[in-house]
Formats: C-alpha cells, structure tokens, sequence
C-alpha cells in the first residue's frame, strides 16, 4: 500500500486563525484565566497567553470558540476513541440517566448496568475468573493497583514487602501515588515526590539509552539484568510490585524492545513480585489488540484500564484482578469483614451504561482488526517524515506513534531546552488545523479510532507543514 503525502487543503482556514501567541480576548479566556487553575500547565504562561477554547466536536475534529476546526490527534487525552459527537453513547447516557441516575458499589449493592459491564470487561480480557474494580480516572485506578498489591502480600505473611518499581519516564496518573509512580520529575519536584519506596529504573527506549554498538536484544538483556541487580540490592522480600505501561504514552511514545516484558515477567516471577499492567492508554484497542500486555507479550496479575473504556465519554476506570490475587484478597475480607477500599462514584451507572455502549460499538468494528490497519496506514503514512531534518525516530504500534526531535540525526543530539522545539511544533501544529501533543522534544499522536486513511493522510500533511515551519523558523536547524 502506498501512502500519499497531501498538500495541505485549509489554508483559508489557517490564514484565518488568530495568533496563537496573542492573549486571547474572548469572554470565555478571560473567565478562564481569572477563575480557572489548569492541570499540568505553566500557571503564569497561561495567564499570559490563555487557552485554546474549545466549544464543540464532530467526528475527529474539534472546533474552538472561533469557528476553527482541528483534526483531534490525540484523541483528546488519549481517550476520545469514537470521536467527539457519538449519538449512541449520549443515548447511552441518557436512558440510564432516565432510569436510574447513580447508586453505589458498597455494602453488598450493585447497579445492575455496572454488573453487565463487569461480565463484558472480563470476556475482552480473556484472565480467567478475574473480577473487576470501578474507580473514577486512571489514577484511582492505579493507586488501588498498589493497595491491592500490598492487601495480597500482607494476607500472605509478607507484610514487609511495600516497594513498588516503575520505570523511568512512565505515567501513572496525578494522585500523591500515582504522581510518586510516574519517573518525571516535573511531576515530584513542587511536592516532594516520590513517596518512600517507590524505585525507578531505566526507561527501556533504546533509540535513547542504547550503548554504542549494542544491538537490541544485548540493550534488552542488558536491562533486565540491571533491573535483577536492583532487586536484589532492594532485598526482594521488600518488593511488592512492578508497573508499567505496555507502551509508555506521556513519556514519549516508548516501545520497548521486543522480548523485554517477557523476561521482566519470568525475573518477577522468582521474587514472588506482581506484575502490574497500566493499561490506561493501551486497553481497548489502540494497539492493534484489546490490551497492550497482548501486543507486547506479557500477562498481568493486576490490570488497570480507563480512557477508551468509555471513549472518553465519561469518567470511569477500573481494575482487573487475577483469580489467584483475588483468591488471596477474598480470604482476607472475610478475616476483616470487608474490603476496606472504594469510592463513591465507584461503578457510577452512568458512566457503566456509557463503557458498555463504547465496548458494543468497538466489537461491531472488530477494533482490534480495525486499529491495526489504521495503524499501519498511520505509520505507513509517517515514514517519510523519517527523512525530515527534524525527525530522529519514528516509533509506535497501532493507532498511536510517536516522533523524536533532534537537531543532529548522526549524533542523536536533542536541541538545546531553551527553544521548546516540541512546543514550537505543537503551536505550529495547530495554525495548520492540527492537535497533537509534545512531550518535551517528542511528538505524540493517538488519534480516534474512527479516523479513516484520507484523514490519516491529512493529518499527516499538516504535521509535515507544522515541521517544515518550525525548521524554517529556526534558521533551517540544524
């Protein structure tokens, strides 16, 4: 299959647009900046130039206060996999909001909607006589991941064993854990992070951390043997857990090398140390599988999903619980009388009739079969820009992909902080129709699975304008 690179078809559109650097004068902006304080931004940069209003969606694109159409991709925050104007999840959400608007998950209590998605999350994820958790975000989600881990090895006689490891530049959500979990030091820095006992080890992204010379499988091996040392230097009867995202989404896009999760699993293993799946990009098809642990060759003991679940649709997330944890932690509430953990808005009918229409619409795509050759024409599609002076690295798997910036494609070299290249490209991106995300010199896209190959195209053609503006820009850098 060959793929086109289209010449951009909205320059009307963009000549158009306000200036992305001007403080915006609208009612709105200026309601925002005065009352609003924003997750992960720059407080005083927004007070100066404000936010991007976005008043309504259709399909992959969402449109701001101006009139102004962007091709959403990113999905959002990863999660608006059926776009932004889907009538079956509103419908959804209103019959249920009809019939029975919320109850609890607690004290023996179910709504019967919640039940019915528990019974489908199960079927998808093919872990025998698992249960599943609700919570709310990817972050709750996550922090009961680490509860549970601890629950399972204190009933089991291990009381000791509290520490949990993550990877270096992964994400795990924003609560006092979750933030701990997550190796980006923007993230500890403003609040004394991380918590005592979480241990962060190296990102496995080898177009970064690779030695001279070294091949990927001797990058791989090298790896898990530093992380068998670590282990060992910890005392493994003092480790609970290891987390990690199949394919790590906020650090950058990172695949790991094939053949890394497998070994890290079989390590585990002979520690008696719990394999925990963060699952809350790549669950529910964006990797070209129903979960990212298939695509990437592993099985989890605890696996937390969100984002598509619900398509963004509403807030929910939930956790999935191996027959032999649960095992573990069902003896345990009968000691204690009870599970001493859970929210309020647990299994929120709502939000379970909304993941159970999302999880239809995705079984009569075939989602995985569908995002894998949305995939590959998405990559397909980026493969050229392989040859722009910008690009170092092209990486990714299904409907998500990532692009390193450099300003040396022979020594790999990253441009000096001080020119924010990802934010230029980023702001660059969006004066040609176009949202994407920078996560400091790495580009991100992960757009809606409803995407078609002309969107791709398209999306594709104003990312490469975006490019070729930012080089230009910079004195045709490097």
């Amino acid at each position: 299959m060959q793929c086109i690179i289209y010449k951009l078809s909205v320059s009307v559109e963009i000549t158009a647009m306000p200036s992305l650097h001007t403080p915006p004068t609208s009612t709105i902006a200026q309601v925002d900046r005065r009352y609003h304080l924003h997750s992960q931004t720059n407080m005083r940069r927004h007070q100066r130039q404000g936010p991007l209003v976005i008043e309504r969606g259709d399909g992959v694109h969402v449109i701001d206060e101006h009139g102004q159409a962007y091709i959403e991709g990113m999905s959002g925050l990863w999660c608006a996999s059926l776009g932004f104007s889907n009538r079956r999840l509103a419908g959804a959400a209103q019959r249920q909001l009809e019939t029975l608007p919320y109850y609890h998950t607690f004290n023996h209590r179910v709504p019967a909607v919640t039940a019915r998605l528990a019974e489908r999350i199960c079927e998808l994820a093919k872990m025998p006589e698992a249960k599943v958790f609700f919570a709310c975000s990817g972050s709750e989600a996550n922090d009961s991941m680490i509860k549970m881990a601890w629950a399972y090895h204190r009933a089991r006689g291990n009381p000791q064993k509290r520490k949990v490891i993550a990877h270096q530049r992964g994400f795990h959500g924003s609560t006092v854990m979750g933030a701990s979990l997550s190796g980006l030091p923007n993230m500890h820095a403003a609040f004394g992070l991380p918590l005592d006992g979480v241990i962060h080890v190296d990102c496995p992204h080898h177009y970064r951390n690779v030695q001279t010379g070294e091949s990927e499988a001797e990058f791989c091996a090298r790896l898990v043997n530093q992380l068998e040392k670590r282990i060992e230097a910890e005392g493994p009867q003092n480790i609970a857990a290891f987390i990690s995202e199949p394919i790590m989404g906020a650090g950058g896009v990172i695949v790991p090398p094939a053949g890394y999760f497998a070994a890290v699993q079989a390590l585990l293993a002979r520690h008696d140390i719990l394999m925990l799946a963060d699952e809350i990009i790549c669950g529910f098809g964006r990797t070209g599988q129903w979960f990212g642990h298939q695509t990437m060759g592993f099985t989890p003991d605890l696996m937390a999903c969100a984002k598509s679940l619900s398509a963004g649709y509403q807030p929910i997330s939930c956790v999935l619980v191996s027959a032999a944890v649960y095992a573990v932690l069902e003896e345990q509430s009968s000691e204690l009388d009870g599970f001493g953990h859970g929210f309020t808005y647990s299994g929120h009918p709502v939000a379970a009739a909304v993941a159970l229409e999302a999880l239809d619409i995705y079984r009569e795509m075939n989602v995985p079969l569908h995002t894998a050759a949305m995939g590959r024409e998405l990559h397909q599609c980026l493969s050229p820009l392989l040859d722009h002076p910008l690009i170092g690295e092209i990486r990714g798997i299904g409907l998500v992909a990532g692009l390193e910036l450099v300003e040396d494609k022979a020594s790999r070299a990253s441009f000096p902080a001080r020119l924010a290249i990802g934010a230029q490209v980023e702001l660059a991106a969006r004066r040609h129709g176009l949202i994407v995300r920078n996560m400091g010199d790495a580009i991100a896209l992960a757009p809606p699975y409803i995407i078609d190959a002309e969107q791709i195209r398209e999306m594709v053609a104003r990312l490469r304008a975006a490019l070729d503006e930012v080089y230009h820009a910079n004195g045709q850098r490097p």
